[in-house]
């Protein structure tokens, strides 16, 4: 059986070092907010051309924990309104909503799965101030065109870059990514992280997520406890000078699956530059994507469907149920998310092609 992500053959090469680290961990007695959170944020910042990374609990907090310091900082006001994409996880939204804040769905570009920039312009309000966009499936948005009508509507550009680690920095005002296991950079747990070049956002930041604290006992804000796990951190640490060979072993998977996948049934993804997309996931679409899921099951490929139910039709999002967002809803429907890691062998990748093409 080919695995859609076999994270055990993902990390044993590093094994012996997370039991080294494991060991030190242990012996040196600190385990929250230590040197290895502080060492894997100065790295990733640095790594993301950012000036600070803040640590964080997972993807989702990052995201709130962004809106929630620029409530703070007076940027926004509970009840504005900020521009998502309509076709994303639903962790995007939930960000929005626990920060009190309203949601305003923008339609995908069918080709990308991006957010249709060319959509957003009549989405905006007096009530708009922010967008939140996702470079799903690890592919950058349209940044020049979003960060136009930022600059023209004086709107909050924020980052949902969960699935897209190692993708250039574009002048955003803030990232939030997260570690999760399967993402490009994995953790061994949870586990997320916010990037900056705010320092006022920044200084909130930092005491957000510890509490509303940056002095022990002293609380200025009404925080919460979301810090990046002291071992956690060291696992990144390992982990991240690998990022970029990881995203390019996951480029060359893509490039033949592109270049050898022939089948007028599967519709592939439209990726204009390679540098631009650092394939989290390889998602094709089909009409008959049920049929085709159980079709390779039988031959051997495990895939997984990202995302069977649009978060506009959750039963934990009932006001949005309402909502007719048919680009969204087709590809919800039609997707499929074949095997990409770093850890596919060339007899594997040309399994999947053949099978592909024979169905």
């Amino acid at each position: 059986m080919i695995k859609f992500l076999d994270l055990q053959k993902l990390n044993q090469p590093f094994e012996t070092q997370f039991l080294s680290k494991t060991k030190e961990f242990l012996d040196k007695g600190w385990y929250i907010l230590g040197n290895e959170v502080k060492q894997f944020e100065q790295s990733f910042a640095h790594y993301s051309n950012s000036k600070y990374c803040i640590g964080v609990g997972n993807g989702l907090d990052a995201l709130v924990l962004i809106l929630k310091a620029y409530i703070q900082l007076g940027n926004l006001q509970k009840g504005d309104e900020v521009i998502i994409p309509a076709n994303t996880y639903i962790a995007s939204i939930l960000a929005v909503l626990q920060a009190d804040l309203v949601p305003v769905f923008v339609e995908p570009n069918i080709e990308t799965y991006n957010i249709n920039p060319d959509l957003i312009e009549e989405k905006i309000t007096l009530k708009t101030k922010a967008i939140l966009l996702v470079h799903l499936y690890g592919q950058l948005a349209e940044m020049d065109k979003i960060m136009e009508l930022g600059c023209k509507h004086d709107l909050l550009i924020i980052e949902d870059a969960a699935q897209a680690h190692g993708l250039p920095f574009e002048g955003s005002h803030a990232r939030g990514f997260s570690f999760y296991p399967g993402k490009n950079l994995g953790a061994l747990g949870d586990g997320g992280a916010i990037t900056t070049n705010d320092d006022n956002l920044a200084k909130v930041l930092f005491s957000l997520r510890n509490y509303g604290s940056d002095k022990k006992y002293h609380n200025d804000y009404i925080g919460v406890n979301s810090r990046l796990d002291e071992l956690q951190a060291a696992f990144l640490s390992i982990k991240l000078p690998h990022l970029n060979a990881e995203n390019e072993a996951r480029q060359n998977v893509a490039k033949r699956y592109f270049a050898e996948i022939k089948n007028t049934k599967i519709n592939l993804p439209i990726c204009e530059k390679s540098d631009k997309h650092v394939f989290h996931l390889f998602v094709i679409r089909t009409q008959n994507r049920d049929d085709l899921q159980e079709y390779l099951l039988k031959n051997g490929i495990e895939t997984i469907i990202h995302y069977p139910i649009p978060p506009h039709k959750q039963k934990a999002l009932q006001n949005f149920n309402h909502l007719s967002l048919p680009i969204t809803e087709k590809i919800h429907h039609e997707v499929l998310s074949l095997p990409m890691s770093s850890v596919l062998s060339e007899e594997e990748i040309s399994h999947i092609v053949s099978t592909l093409n024979n169905y």
